[in-house]
């Protein structure tokens, strides 16, 4: 029983950092979207 305990606590914390990982990438992309709708920087 202690091997399932731990591996379910292995596989929350990869969870976790997955889902914080995809949500820096996330909010990485929407700053370089907004970057990219400014009309004054296009030629």
């Amino acid at each position: 029983m202690g091997f399932f305990s731990s591996a379910i606590n292995i596989l929350q914390t990869l969870v976790v950092a997955i889902g914080a990982g995809l949500g820096v990438w996330g909010v990485i992309n929407l700053m370089e979207g907004y970057g990219n709708d400014n009309r004054a920087t296009r030629s």
